[in-house]
């Protein structure tokens, strides 16, 4: 380094000097110095820095610094793009830095021209309005430079058309496409690998470490550091990508492209239509075989339902001839040979997924409004990703503002195989004691009563009268979110208060936020989405409530899978998995209340199981060291003192 990280974060220091606002942090100087120690070591670093650390530029700074190939993995595409659009060019235009950087996504996040001109002459879209947002995307493809849908606001993200005009791995025709030249997904590729900083999602590593597909298995090899932002959501992503799945989803679309390819270029075969309607039939009669609500279903319950086996044996049976007939025809086109060999892959893994041999993999079901997902997941990641990190000598860095249980990392080492990491962790820089107050209510009655979200309501509704508002209601469920919604409805119209009450599925996250922002005294009630990756400063937010200690239901097909294995090791499932587990989840939650120097809150915990169960006081011990309190009285005193 040319410059020391003290100069750099020092008070006339290129920081300070180039971003209005920038202030020294002792935190965050610090954990620059840890991340630099591990970069010129190449050791693997596991470090927790309190919200308003400022842990963006504690990474970015020292490894920007340490020259070489650098790889940012996030763990949304929203902390993706601002990293690369804000927080990368503020630091390197103020160190000076001659650093090329890159964003690559998934191949989903890109228009494939291929599919947009198949699906535009085809002209089968569900509406007008779907035929309407197809003919803007191809306006806008014959613009953009990038081909990411996110720059393309003119249709919502959420539209199903783009699933018509991207890419899959499945249904790419790699260098085969006739549009090959013009692709935005090699475009993409080749700047991430001219690139001397790469930000990726967590989504994306382990697709590529798994499939070797999207590119950045190019990367890793000529890279020197590994950053791994939000690396909370790690565990749950590596187990979804080194598992094994196929959906009904997929194999409808198989069944589209074969149509749209047979229409080009097999018209003779009288018996591929057919088959695609046969086909399409065994997928659908398949997913009518479980109820409609979206659930989870451990193996057991899936054989337990009437019609499920045979369904099953039955969409094999059917991808089997159509598999067959495929391969007859997939000499007349690069489009029909993609589907044979779609058609293979996934007739492979519906037959694995059946056969079902490996004690290592928990097989389970999982429920969309219009499709069936088979998993087969990992009980243990940790063999599976030393394997992963073994190799090429780079230094690892695991951050994010929740990862230890009262300062301890064992939990998350043991699970994701970090024997040899180093750790380290920064408290907020916030004076929590001042700005915030914790706040347990009495007499709720155990979280399993049938009546346990009215009287929560119920409690919490002085508070919100209160606060005027300004708050996030955090729900373990969406069943209680949408019973809470309705419960404080009628709480507001009978006080005549007119607090503006949303709820999260009206609009997209994004909206949501800005709405909530703009109002001022809103109450946003919201589930899984809202407990992290949410920052609502000033006082627009001054009071979160969280309804339930957030322990996964035990009922899920992956914990009580693992719960079982690890009881049959010896182990404490509860205090080694399921209750670390919680205790970030609740930090994520808590987290959403202090985000600035100037925010005051209170953040209300109902579930009285923080009180009265020993293990209570690690869940708010992990927190950070607000006042706490019992009573009502002081939560009413806390808000109107300022």
């Amino acid at each position: 380094m040319t410059i020391s990280l003290a100069d750099v974060f020092s008070p006339d220091g290129p920081l300070a000097t180039g971003i209005p606002g920038y202030r020294l942090r002792a935190q965050q100087l610090e954990m620059a110095e840890s991340i630099a120690a591990a970069i010129a070591a190449n050791h693997v670093l596991v470090a927790e820095a309190g919200t308003g650390t400022g842990k963006t530029f504690a990474y970015l700074v020292p490894a920007l610094l340490s020259g070489g190939k650098l790889i940012v993995w996030t763990g949304t595409k929203n902390l993706q793009d601002q990293l690369f659009s804000r927080d990368i060019p503020t630091v390197r235009k103020a160190l000076g830095a001659p650093v090329k950087i890159a964003l690559l996504k998934g191949r989903a996040n890109y228009i494939c021209h291929y599919h947009l001109d198949n699906s535009l002459a085809d002209g089968r879209f569900s509406s007008r309005e779907d035929a309407a947002y197809a003919a803007r995307i191809s306006r806008f493809a014959k613009k953009t430079k990038t081909g990411d849908k996110a720059d393309c606001g003119e249709v919502p993200e959420n539209s199903p058309v783009w699933g018509m005009v991207t890419s899959t791995r499945e249904n790419c025709l790699g260098q085969a496409c006739p549009n090959s030249k013009e692709c935005f997904v090699l475009a993409a590729r080749r700047e991430a690998l001219a690139a001397d900083l790469v930000v990726v999602n967590h989504h994306l590593f382990f697709a590529d470490v798994m499939l070797r597909d999207e590119g950045t298995a190019e990367l890793l090899p000529a890279c020197n550091t590994v950053i791994f932002d939000e690396a909370h959501q790690l565990p749950e992503t590596a187990s979804l990508f080194f598992g094994d799945n196929v959906s009904t989803a997929q194999v409808l679309d198989l069944v589209r492209d074969a149509r749209t390819e047979g229409i080009a270029s097999a018209r003779d075969c009288l018996d591929l239509p057919k088959l695609c309607g046969v086909v399409e039939k065994a997928a659908k009669d398949l997913r009518l075989t479980l109820p409609v609500e979206p659930a989870r279903f451990s193996l057991a319950q899936l054989e337990e339902r009437m019609g499920f086996e045979n369904g099953l044996v039955g969409l094999i049976r059917e991808l089997e001839l159509f598999t067959a007939l495929l391969e007859t025809q997939a000499q007349r086109s690069e489009g029909l040979e993609n589907c044979w060999r779609r058609a293979g892959e996934q007739l492979a893994q519906l037959r694995r997924w059946q056969k079902g041999a490996d004690r290592d993999y928990v097989r389970w079901g999982e429920t969309y409004t219009h499709s069936l997902q088979l998993n087969a997941t990992p009980l243990v990641i940790a063999k599976i990703m030393q394997k992963q990190m073994s190799g090429h000598p780079r230094a690892w860095i695991f951050t994010s503002a929740t990862l230890a249980v009262q300062r301890d990392f064992g939990h998350y080492c043991a699970e994701m195989g970090l024997d040899q990491a180093d750790s380290a962790f920064w408290d907020s820089p916030f004076d929590y004691e001042q700005q915030a107050l914790l706040y347990a209510p009495t007499s709720l009655p155990d979280p399993n009563n049938y009546a346990y979200t009215e009287a929560v309501v119920k409690a919490a509704f002085p508070v919100l009268e209160a606060s005027a508002g300004r708050a996030f209601f955090l729900c373990t469920s969406l069943r209680a979110m949408r019973r809470t919604h309705e419960l404080l409805a009628e709480y507001l119209e009978r006080a005549g208060l007119e607090f503006p009450l949303l709820i999260q599925g009206e609009g997209s996250k994004n909206e949501l936020l800005e709405r909530f922002r703009q109002l001022g005294n809103a109450i946003l009630v919201g589930s899984q989405s809202f407990w992290e990756g949410v920052d609502v400063r000033g006082e627009a937010l001054s009071l979160v409530v969280i309804d339930k200690l957030p322990f996964a239901p035990p009922d899920d097909p992956v914990l009580s899978a693992r719960i079982e294995r690890m009881k049959s090791e010896g182990g404490n499932a509860f205090m080694d998995y399921q209750l670390p587990r919680a205790v970030i989840n609740v930090k994520q939650g808590a987290g959403r209340l202090i985000r600035d120097e100037t925010d005051r809150g209170v953040l209300m915990i109902c579930d009285p199981r923080l009180i009265s169960k020993p293990y209570g006081k690690r869940i708010w011990r992990s927190l950070p060291p607000m006042k706490r309190t019992r009573e009502l009285d002081d939560v009413l005193a806390f808000f109107q003192t300022k």
